[in-house]
């Protein structure tokens, strides 16, 4: 409970601190390299929560090669 009430009182300029000190970490070459790592794990989690949507394109997709 006590985290929620701290993200609410965030400021910009502490989330400006926060993205220096990871530029500083990482530096500039290693952070797109983490947000396409972000981005494919978001990715799979939305595809392990909705697999109907996944299906139906494989379906789909199976239907247009048998009809060629």
């Amino acid at each position: 409970m006590k985290l929620f009430i701290l993200l609410g009182m965030i400021g910009w300029w502490q989330i400006v601190v926060i993205l220096v000190v990871v530029l500083l970490l990482f530096g500039g070459k290693k952070i797109p390299e983490l947000m396409k790592g972000v981005g494919r794990g978001i990715k799979e989690f939305k595809d392990g929560v909705n697999p109907k949507e996944e299906d139906e394109k494989k379906k789909k997709d199976e239907d247009s090669e048998e009809k060629k």
